[in-house]
């Protein structure tokens, strides 16, 4: 038995193995398929950038005009580079802008000319990926310049207006105040958008566009602020959705810290196709991996749509999938920051103890890796005394039992989008809790055999066991049955189907080649 839990050593091994069996089809499945958005990431780290009047990328432009001509399956590299041999054409913008006028034709080379045509991609993308390992770097010298904070769990805030503009002064303010890392929430649906918007953005419903030129501006302002107070401050935003690839390279050339990455979140959460996520999410992950970015997964939505107490298993299972996922992509385990929440209805007779029990075990689970540690929302009823009291228990719970990431509490969830006034007192709470309990983690150990022992111990058997079910038919099958969230995905449903193609024999990627021959 190890740990303040006790866990049973063998049976946490059982567990990651299980876990591995289940994903490893899965992953599979990811290797020998590609989609719209991995083609169009490898076209951006080429250097394909800028929009048409229509305000539709170049880049989506391009991967459209090949795919028209010669099919998804090849992938774009060679037709893309063949197609700038014969033209004669030195940049690839320019050919997706002539490919867009119907004025260039794709087609598949064969010998010399697709010898040549893959070398030509491979030249084109390394630059791309050379950038994203001179931001890795330069992140790591500015963390040694500045320093990282002082206390963990390090302190995340939201932050998105829908107005770029309106976000840096609010994302500074949450900075001088206190938070350690800046998310910036996404647009109303963006996730369903099948292409990256470019440029500034000034109209987000509810979240403000993630673009290229967003990612640099937030980063560039919170560079200011790391230097005003001496301490790193990080940048969040999101690789998931329909564009999950594309996210993540942008990310990585804008030198973004964090990205929310989740395996089965756009599957469940958004109804996009469950072979398009899992390709997309392992290219996503590769790159994460290559630019240093910790990701943050999503088993904190499985419980706003499903109990919290019964379902509580499934969060187990699914961080030690989206585990395996990431390591088979090549992520550290200092990378991973598994998500979990403080979710249980706290009218219950001893929620806070299980809310601790479940907090433990995915500590216990994972002892190297940061953990995401969400607070309540669910049972937020618009009572703001109330609400900050649950806050303040959730801000314990994850000082006592040792996160590494844990996402500010808003008293008026449910009720309104946050005022600058409303995250000061939620950040009050925080500073309050880690100030007078931060050690807390060290000191805190339950009863040998009592209830949150038993607790963990259940769960984990539960997880297990769920696991087992889910190897005796498939992963894809779980899913389509509503085992995660309660919401049911068939494989051949789902958004973005159409933008997965399976590999021809001749398929060819010069940034998974790059990025697998450095793991």
């Amino acid at each position: 038995m190890t740990g303040k839990l006790g866990l049973d050593p063998a049976l946490v091994a059982r567990a990651r193995e299980l876990a591995r069996r289940a994903g490893q089809p899965v992953v599979e499945l990811a290797r020998s398929h590609t989609t719209v958005s991995v083609e169009r990431a490898v076209l951006r780290l080429a250097g394909v950038t800028g929009a048409d009047p229509d305000g539709i990328p170049w880049v989506n432009r391009l991967v459209d005009a090949v795919v028209a001509d010669v099919g998804l399956g090849h992938g774009v590299a060679v037709p893309v580079f063949d197609a700038l041999a014969r033209e004669q054409i030195t940049d690839v913008t320019l050919l997706a802008q002539k490919a867009a006028a119907g004025s260039v034709r794709f087609a598949v080379p064969t010998g010399k000319a697709a010898t040549a045509a893959r070398k030509a991609a491979r030249r084109a993308v390394a630059p791309g990926i050379r950038q994203i390992d001179r931001r890795r770097v330069e992140r790591d010298r500015l963390i040694k310049r500045h320093g990282d904070p002082k206390q963990r769990p390090w302190v995340y805030l939201i932050v998105a207006t829908g107005d770029i503009y309106e976000d840096i002064p609010q994302a500074q303010a949450a900075a001088r105040a206190g938070a350690d890392i800046i998310a910036v929430i996404r647009s109303t649906g963006q996730s369903l958008l099948d292409y990256v918007p470019e440029g500034a953005t000034r109209e987000g419903f509810a979240g403000t566009y993630a673009t290229q030129e967003n990612f640099r501006l937030m980063r560039a302002a919170l560079d200011e602020s790391s230097r005003e107070l001496g301490r790193y401050v990080r940048l969040t935003n999101y690789a998931s959705g329909l564009c999950m690839p594309e996210m993540a390279t942008l990310a990585g050339l804008e030198r973004l810290d964090m990205m929310l990455n989740d395996s089965m979140y756009g599957i469940l959460f958004r109804d996009i196709n469950p072979i398009r996520t899992f390709v997309d999410q392992r290219f996503s992950r590769q790159v994460h991996a290559r630019a240093g970015i910790i990701i943050n997964t999503g088993e904190d939505n499985y419980l706003t749509t499903a109990d919290a107490v019964d379902e509580a298993h499934t969060v187990t299972v699914s961080q030690l999938l989206n585990e395996y996922f990431a390591h088979e992509a090549g992520l550290a385990d200092w990378q991973l920051g598994l998500g979990h929440a403080f979710e249980i209805n706290p009218d219950l007779p001893e929620s806070f103890r299980l809310e601790l029990a479940h907090a433990l075990l995915a500590r216990e689970l994972f002892p190297d890796a940061p953990l995401k540690w969400m607070p309540p929302t669910k049972h937020m009823t618009g009572d703001v005394f109330r609400g900050n009291l649950l806050d303040g228990f959730f801000n314990l719970v994850g000082t006592m039992t040792g996160q590494g990431i844990l996402l500010v509490g808003m008293m008026t969830e449910a009720v309104v989008t946050p005022w600058l006034s409303d995250r000061d007192i939620a950040l009050q709470n925080v500073r309050y809790v880690l100030g007078a309990a931060g050690g807390f983690h060290e000191d805190f150990v339950p009863a040998p055999g009592g209830f949150i022992q038993q607790r963990a111990h259940r769960v984990l058997s539960e997880a297990v066991e769920l696991l087992e079910r889910i190897g005796e038919q498939s992963l894809l099958t779980a899913i389509a049955e509503g085992t995660f969230g309660i919401m049911k995905r068939p494989a051949d449903r789902g958004k973005g189907l159409d933008g997965v193609a399976k590999h021809e024999a001749d398929y060819y990627n010069p940034a998974t080649e790059i990025l697998e021959a450095a793991a």
